[in-house]
């Protein structure tokens, strides 16, 4: 079948060429505990052991990489709630230029202090009343800056698809992927990459149950709009899908799995206890709905992203440990 996608297979494996030395490749973690719980071979392709804490450093580095080297000079922007801002203050480091990052008021403040620490200045905003995307262009045309966006961009999307590609490298072929579902950019990216390699693997998406954008967007057949939603999983508390991912999205989603906060909760609780890792909110997400029972009939091997793992301790405690 043509791929009329903006984003093909071939950007991806571009990218991975590209990412090669700035990007780790990430480790797979199996569980036979896991695997007795969800009825199923379990993959976890663990991004919270990546640089800057989550897989969003694919993505931006990707994008930043390709600008023009008078723009590159100039500066980026982007605006994100944490992870995207410091994948982007990374790449803007990694590539000898400066950038400016549009954050939440209420970000987490371990994100907020990383992305400074990576040399970005921070500009602030009210998620809950003003417009973060019109507030980022604004702010990159009027200092003459490059945007980067979290997710609704070609080659973000193509780099964060790697971490799928590297996932089906080492594992061989799966039966389905489980994908944590904010924006749209991760699951677009490896949808493209694992829809190429294996035709017939099922893409499932993972929002919490407050922000079941995509879902709904998926169920109408175009973008809809919900309130900003208010759930721990701040990664995953977008309005609308991005117009490119919703696009890529609707031909190669299969389904989209609902978790409420306290079923991540769950699965961060045990991703710490017999995973032995750290996860926050939006990166534990894929991995409640699996032991939630949210993925209908789970096949024989499935694959699973761990996107993150930026939470401060406090935090994470607060969490899990109520």
């Amino acid at each position: 079948m043509p791929d009329a996608s903006p984003v093909t297979f071939d950007d991806v494996r571009e990218a991975a060429v590209r990412l090669k030395g700035i990007a780790h490749r990430t480790p797979v973690l199996t569980s036979r505990t896991l695997d007795a719980l969800v009825g199923a071979e379990v993959f976890v392709k663990c991004e919270n052991f990546q640089r800057i804490g989550a897989f969003k450093i694919r993505g931006a580095y990707n994008a930043a990489a390709q600008l023009p080297p008078e723009q590159l000079a100039r500066g980026i922007a982007a605006y994100s709630s944490g992870n995207h801002a410091q994948a982007t203050a990374l790449a803007a480091r990694e590539l000898g230029t400066s950038a400016v990052i549009l954050m939440p008021e209420d970000a987490p403040r371990s994100k907020r202090e990383a992305t400074a620490g990576y040399g970005a200045e921070i500009v602030t905003y009210d998620r809950y009343a003003q417009d973060r995307t019109t507030l980022g262009e604004a702010l990159a045309e009027d200092r003459g800056l490059a945007l980067i966006p979290p997710y609704d961009h070609p080659h973000v999307i193509a780099g964060q698809g790697t971490a799928v590609l590297e996932l089906l490298e080492d594992t061989g072929e799966l039966d389905a992927l489980v994908v944590p579902v904010g924006g749209g950019g991760l699951i677009a990216g490896s949808a493209v990459a694992a829809k190429a390699l294996h035709p017939g693997i099922r893409m499932i998406g993972v929002e919490p149950e407050a922000g079941d954008d995509t879902k709904r967007s998926l169920a109408s057949g175009e973008r809809v709009t919900i309130p900003v939603p208010r759930t721990i999983a701040d990664g995953q508390a977008i309005p609308t899908p991005g117009e490119i991912t919703f696009g890529i999205n609707r031909r190669l989603v299969d389904a989209v799995a609902l978790v409420s906060d306290e079923e991540i909760v769950q699965a961060m609780r045990f991703a710490f206890e017999r995973l032995k890792i750290v996860l926050e909110p939006s990166g534990a997400s894929g991995l409640a709905a699996l032991l939630a029972g949210r993925v209908e009939d789970p096949p024989r091997r499935i694959g699973v992203i761990a996107s993150g793992g930026n939470i401060d301790t406090g935090r994470f405690t607060e969490l899990v440990g109520r």
